[in-house]
């Protein structure tokens, strides 16, 4: 039952979230902060999959222990992808409140980006092996979390001095994507059920999405009328 009704969720997810971001991207008519939205979508949409496909495959066949190596190198790509989105999301704020300045703040964004990509990068991370140890599962979440703690105060600050009422949630997304994921993080192995919260996890990260495709229907139907 596990296996149908995760694979189940992982279908639908993957399909939405890559079908928003395409239709983003198409529909976006040269609006930079959408265009780059559906980037996003899409990237997500895709990197998950390189972890999601293997694992809905493990479920419905012989088991997780024996996708050890695709079930590895697929979280280790998502986790690339998940530094990449978090960079786009930046500029999508960037945009949105016409962020002009700030040079400090993105070389802070990007020096946080390369240090989880060179520590996702490490061999001590073990990413193919059964026992994958727990402190490098730490260390490259530290600066991924430094990032979206950035990200989520920005989205906070600036949805509320401009009474964005559109946005006004993109904040809660992240943080909730967050207090799902940090879990799964430190006690998933010892304690399997927890892994159920990336299901959570990754209906807030939808919720981000369909915030900014809502948004750009919404400006769509409004130009019409």
């Amino acid at each position: 039952m596990q296996a149908i009704m995760e694979t189940i969720f992982d279908v639908v997810y993957l399909t939405t979230v890559i079908t928003i971001g395409i239709l983003m991207i198409k529909k976006s008519k040269g609006n930079a902060q959408y265009r780059l939205f559906g980037i996003m979508a899409v990237i997500l949409g895709l990197g998950d999959s390189f972890h999601l496909i293997p694992r809905a495959l493990a479920l419905c066949t012989t088991g997780l222990e024996n996708y050890t190596v695709a079930l590895g190198i697929g979280k280790f790509i998502t986790s690339i992808t998940m530094t990449i989105f978090y960079i786009l999301l930046y500029y999508v704020w960037r945009l949105r409140y016409k962020v002009e300045d700030k040079q400090g703040l993105t070389i802070s964004v990007y020096a946080l980006a390369i240090l989880r990509i060179v520590l996702c990068l490490m061999p001590q991370n073990a990413w193919i092996s059964i026992e994958s140890p727990l402190s490098w599962g730490i260390y490259r979440n530290i600066p991924f979390a430094a990032m979206g703690i950035i990200v989520i105060m920005l989205f906070y600050q600036s949805t509320k001095k401009a009474t964005d009422k559109p946005f006004q949630y993109m904040w809660l997304t992240i943080v909730l994507s967050f207090a799902f994921y940090i879990p799964v993080v430190l006690f998933a192995n010892t304690i399997p059920i927890i892994g159920a919260l990336m299901i959570p996890k990754t209906c807030a990260y939808v919720w981000s999405v369909l915030i900014g495709y809502n948004e750009m229907k919404r400006l769509k139907q409004s130009r019409k009328n």
